[in-house]
C-alpha cells in the first residue's frame, strides 16, 4: 500500500512501500534464518537419536556381528558431523545476521528520511544525497565483515532507486501527517511486535522448562530405580539426559530467556516514546524523537540488552 491522503488528513505507510534492496535483504535473511535453524534443530535430534540407539538392546542385530544399535548411533552422530560441515560452509547464521542487520538498517534510514528523523531535519539542498550516502556507508561497513550486496550480482536490484515514490510523498507532507503516520505505522507497530516477541519467549520458557523438568524427573526416578537393582538398563537415564540437554541446548540457542528481558524493555521504552510523541514533542524536537526511537528499535540495542539485562 503506499502513502495517501486519508480520513482526517492521515497517510499511510507500509513496508511495501519501501525500496527492493530492503525487499531482497529481508527475504534472505529470513531464508538464511531458516536454514540455521534447521541445521542447529537436526543436529540436537541427531544427537538425542544417537544417545536414545546406544540403549537399545544388543541383541537387535542386522546379521553376524553386524549390531543395529551401534549402527544407528554412528549413523546419527555421522548426520551430525556432516551437518556441522555443511553449516559451516553455507554460513547460514552468519548471514541470516548479516542480512537482518542490513534490513534493519535500510528501513531505519528509509523511516528518519520520510518523517525529517535526524540527519535529514536540516535545510541542506541536497538531502537526497546525503541520504543515499549515509545507506552507502552503513552497507559498506556490513560489507567489511561478509555481508554480500545483492546489486554487484543482479541488475534488477541495482537498478532500483532507493528513494521511493511513497517515501518522497510522506516526506513532503506536513508535520501532523508526518508524526500521524509514523507514530501508527513505525512505532505502534514495533511496540505491538515486540510485546508479542516477548509473549511468545515466556510461553517457550514455560514449555521448554516443563519439557526438561520432566525427562530430568524421569532420568532421576529410573536412576534410583537401578540404584536399588529395580532396573536393568543403566543406560536409559542417560538418554533421557540426552534429550533433556537437547531441549535445553535448543533453548538457549533461541535465546528465549534473555529476549524476554530485552523485548519488555524496548517495549516500555517505546511507550514512553509514544507519549512524549503523542502531547509533548514539537516540530523542533521531532528529528532527535525520531532519532531516539530509531535506536531503541535497532538490532545492535536489542542485542546489547539481551546481553546485559538478561
Amino acid at each position: 500500500m503506499t502513502v495517501y491522503p486519508g480520513a482526517g488528513n492521515s497517510a499511510v505507510f507500509r513496508n511495501t512501500d519501501l525500496p527492493a534492496l530492503f525487499h531482497h535483504t529481508d527475504t534472505v535473511a529470513v531464508a538464511r534464518q531458516r536454514e540455521a535453524i534447521g541445521f542447529a534443530r537436526s543436529q540436537l535430534l541427531l544427537l538425542v537419536v544417537g544417545a536414545a540407539a546406544a540403549v537399545l538392546p544388543s541383541s537387535l542385530a542386522m546379521g553376524g556381528d553386524l549390531r543395529l544399535p551401534g549402527a544407528l548411533s554412528a549413523l546419527a552422530y555421522a548426520g551430525v558431523l556432516l551437518l556441522g560441515y555443511r553449516a559451516s560452509r553455507r554460513g547460514a547464521k552468519s548471514q541470516w545476521h548479516l542480512n537482518r542487520s542490513a534490513a534493519e538498517y535500510i528501513k531505519s534510514m528509509c523511516w528518519r528520511y520520510s518523517v525529517h528523523g535526524a540527519p535529514f531535519d536540516n535545510p541542506p539542498a541536497d538531502q537526497d544525497g546525503l541520504y543515499i550516502k549515509r545507506i552507502e556507508d552503513g552497507l559498506r561497513e556490513l560489507a567489511k565483515v561478509g555481508w554480500k550486496d545483492p546489486r554487484t550480482t543482479m541488475p534488477e536490484i541495482a537498478e532500483q532507486d532507493l528513494i521511493t515514490p511513497a517515501m518522497r510523498r510522506l516526506r513532503a507532507q506536513p508535520f501532523g501527517i508526518r508524526r500521524e503516520t509514523y507514530v501508527r505505522d513505525r512505532l505502534i507497530e514495533q511496540r505491538n511486535w515486540y510485546h508479542r516477541s516477548a509473549e511468545n519467549s515466556r510461553r517457550a520458557t514455560r514449555t521448554w522448562s516443563f519439557g526438561i523438568g520432566l525427562l530430568t524427573l524421569l532420568a532421576l526416578f529410573l536412576s534410583l530405580l537401578h540404584t536399588f537393582a529395580l532396573l536393568d538398563s543403566p543406560g536409559v537415564p542417560g538418554a533421557l539426559s540426552a534429550a533433556a540437554l537437547g531441549c535445553l541446548a535448543w533453548s538457549e540457542m533461541r535465546r528465549h530467556q534473555p529476549l524476554i528481558a530485552a523485548h519488555s524493555l524496548v517495549e516500555e521504552d517505546l511507550a514512553a516514546m509514544h507519549r512524549a510523541m503523542e502531547n509533548s514533542v514539537t516540530d523542533a524536537q521531532w528529528p532527535s524523537a525520531v532519532y531516539e526511537t530509531e535506536r531503541i528499535v535497532s538490532p545492535q540495542h536489542t542485542d546489547w540488552l539481551a546481553r546485559h539485562r538478561g
